[in-house]
């Protein structure tokens, strides 16, 4: 349902949003009263947050009122497809890295390199200003940040005598190696690693300590077949030695909540995981839980690793009022104010000098996720999620499940893989 409303509001954005109709946010501020929209997803605990940001900033520009309109994510895309389509945007909108170009592409979004007098980005890398950019326009600014991590239950791995891995040099035979220590001595109730290949982050990373991409700039897949087939031989490996677990109960616990996966039961020592979710992982586990970098790393020409937005701020092209939905959009990305009242919520911000005035309020696993983006090493930002491919997950997940069961071989999974995805982008 979520693909087929995108897809009608992508088709209406054609010709409904053209090149939008605030044009420039770079204008003065009304002095005469102003209403805005304001839209975003999450439970009831970010919205209760949200509102009190809003409360902050009217009462700091109260000729301005946000009106704020939320949902849980299964709505929300639905929703902004069909606001969209009928030219009835919100102003400012919290946007996904998976739906950027879909909107984008369509001239849904303004152009923020057009906002620079009311929204300031200093405080941003580069690298993570990039993960908004779609032909080399700014579309999106990223709220918060995470990276690809190992998360290492290190009370299984003193359990069972084995060395906390040197994650400044180890590889993937590495990698493998400690987890086949702990399977052994796990005696078939715990296993080292928690397999993977369910996910974007993991063949993301793949591809890159390959020296290649999951998509060119084009927007096309790029991923060469025999980087993709190294990818499921390795999973397929680790299940077949095991080292993870046997595929069925990878397939149930992937399909599963946070707290039912194997970290969270302490069915596993090691796992691949975005270093955000430490905190949810520790709580659910009760176990002391440390984060690594990534295997490969120190082996590879350039960094696998690479930030990803948790998501972003965006201000609809069709505003009628671009510049105070810039204003609103520094408010939430540059006001101690708001981030004090945000803190996590919707990840460690981007915004590195905020970042570093709220980690004294934080407790111990978020002060430990926050060191770790800060000192891994990222490479450049990938492409965007081209227009059509926000299927991705969903098509790795099945390849995965297929090399796993033995329906397909990592060469065959690579070539179905490729071919399936580039034909839902060409025919986006």
């Amino acid at each position: 349902m979520r693909r087929i409303a995108l897809a009608a509001a992508a088709a209406l954005m054609l010709t409904a949003c053209g090149g939008g109709a605030g044009g420039s946010a770079d204008q003065e501020l009304s002095k005469d009263p102003v209403t805005l929209r304001f839209t975003w997803w999450g439970a009831d605990e970010r919205h209760k947050r949200t509102q009190q940001v809003i409360d902050l900033f009217q009462k700091k520009y109260p000729n301005i009122t946000v009106k704020g309109e939320f949902k849980d994510w299964n709505g929300y895309w639905e929703s902004l497809a069909t606001t969209v389509a009928a030219n009835d945007a919100p102003d400012v909108i919290q946007m996904d890295e998976l739906y950027l170009s879909s909107y984008a592409e369509r001239g849904a979004l303004l152009d923020l390199g057009t906002a620079t007098k009311h929204l300031k980005t200093a405080d941003f890398e580069k690298s993570a200003l990039d993960t908004g950019v779609v032909k080399g326009k700014q579309y999106a600014l990223p709220v918060g940040l995470t990276t690809y991590a190992i998360i290492a239950n290190t009370d299984l791995l003193d359990q069972f005598k084995v060395k906390d891995p040197d994650d400044a040099t180890w590889s993937w035979e590495d990698f493998k190696a400690a987890g086949d220590q702990v399977s052994k001595a796990g005696g078939g109730k715990v296993t080292g690693v928690q397999s993977f290949g369910f996910d974007a982050g993991s063949l993301n990373i793949w591809a890159r300590q390959h020296d290649a991409a999951l998509f060119d700039e084009a927007g096309n897949v790029a991923v060469p077949e025999d980087v993709l087939a190294s990818y499921w031989t390795y999973i397929r490996d680790l299940a077949k030695s095991g080292v993870s677990p046997a595929p069925s109960v990878t397939i149930e616990r992937a399909g599963g909540a946070l707290d039912q996966s194997g970290t969270a039961t302490n069915a596993s020592a090691l796992a691949t995981w975005w270093n955000t979710q430490l905190t949810s992982l520790a709580a659910a586990s009760g176990s002391k839980l440390k984060l690594l970098r990534l295997p490969g790393e120190s082996q590879a020409a350039a960094p696998g690793a690479y930030y990803k937005p948790s998501m972003y701020w965006s201000i609809s092209s069709r505003s009628e009022h671009p510049a105070e939905a810039a204003l609103f959009v520094d408010f939430l990305a540059n006001s101690e104010e708001s981030a004090n009242v945000m803190l996590t919520d919707r990840g460690i911000p981007a915004n590195t000098k905020i970042r570093a005035a709220i980690t004294p309020k934080l407790g111990e696993t978020d002060k430990a996720a926050v060191e770790f983006l800060d000192t891994v090493k990222v490479g450049t930002a990938p492409r965007v999620t081209p227009n059509g491919a926000s299927n991705l997950e969903a098509i790795i997940k099945r390849h995965t499940e297929e090399v796993l069961f033995d329906r397909q071989t990592p060469e065959q999974a690579a070539a179905s893989f490729k071919k399936e995805l580039q034909a839902e982008i060409d025919g986006a």
